[in-house]
């Protein structure tokens, strides 16, 4: 079988990191989730992925990525004609795991992670791929144009931005889609300064390293969006019927030793904001 050549930059490069991630519990017995298409997509890449395969980051990445779809389907269930949008989606599958057969979803991703997604995914009638930065604005006309209500999500996208322009994503959202829901994570100085010894950024040029810095999440809300933190939780925070699929040696960590890891964890959070309308 011919592989699929990937020819992605140095930040996009990182979304394979989720991505194998996703198929290596799909693979492992009672895993964190059954993502079939994952794995297909990994054995049709011509991709190395020898580095990572012992990488605890991938649970990590894994357990992120099921946080977040808990947070999809409470605004799914609030809003189920709503619209869901994937900031910086590389080789994501959260419509083939959660759409409920109404809401509409957009796929933002710059040309060159869209033109390998499109090897494995193509538009639908409640489906569409923009190719675009999510530092543009112009997006933005499709994704009004459904009148909502929105949930964003930037799984790992947005803290690859310098501050400013992580400020400015952020902000323009908010300010274009009043009571939207926004998902995001934010990383602290420790985190970013963790990188070179990382086990799976590490592998990676420092060009691919996320830059973000933002040791308090509420620091969001004073950007003067309207923006509200509804939640703000650490991998550790993850529900208990979701921590009882992690690997033996996460889960007697996480309940018998959690102040050994929860060093480590504690400058990544997973949020939450609500864009309130203004007052």
């Amino acid at each position: 079988m011919t592989k699929v050549s990937v020819n992605l930059g140095p930040i996009q490069e990182t979304l394979l990191i989720p991505l194998l991630g996703r198929a290596v519990e799909t693979q492992r017995s009672n895993g964190l989730i059954q993502d079939e298409k994952a794995v297909k997509i990994v054995e049709s890449l011509d991709y190395d992925f020898s580095k990572w395969q012992k990488s605890k980051a991938l649970i990590g990445a894994t357990l992120r990525t099921r946080m977040f779809d808990q947070d999809v389907q409470a605004f799914l269930s609030e809003n189920p004609t709503g619209t869901i949008i994937e900031i910086g989606c590389g080789l994501n599958t959260r419509f083939e795991r959660l759409d409920n057969g109404q809401a509409r979803w957009f796929d933002l991703d710059l040309p060159d992670t869209l033109a390998l997604r499109r090897q494995f995914f193509q538009d639908e009638p409640r489906r569409t791929m923009l190719e675009a930065s999510v530092l543009a604005t112009d997006w933005m006309e499709d994704v009004a144009a459904t009148g909502g209500p929105w949930c964003f999500i930037s799984e790992a996208v947005i803290i690859y931005l310098e501050a400013t322009q992580a400020r400015q994503a952020i902000t323009q959202i908010a300010n274009r889609f009043p009571g939207a829901w926004l998902l995001t994570d934010t990383t602290a100085q420790k985190m970013v300064d963790s990188q070179p010894t990382h086990d799976a950024m590490r592998y990676l040029s420092q060009e691919s390293w996320f830059r973000w810095v933002c040791n308090d999440p509420h620091e969001i809300e004073t950007w003067g969006a309207n923006l509200r933190l509804v939640r703000s939780r650490t991998l550790l925070d993850a529900d208990p019927d979701l921590m009882k699929q992690a690997p033996l040696q996460m889960r007697v960590l996480s309940r018998w030793l959690p102040w050994l890891i929860r060093g480590k964890l504690d400058g990544y959070w997973l949020n939450r904001f609500l864009v309130e309308s203004a007052s």
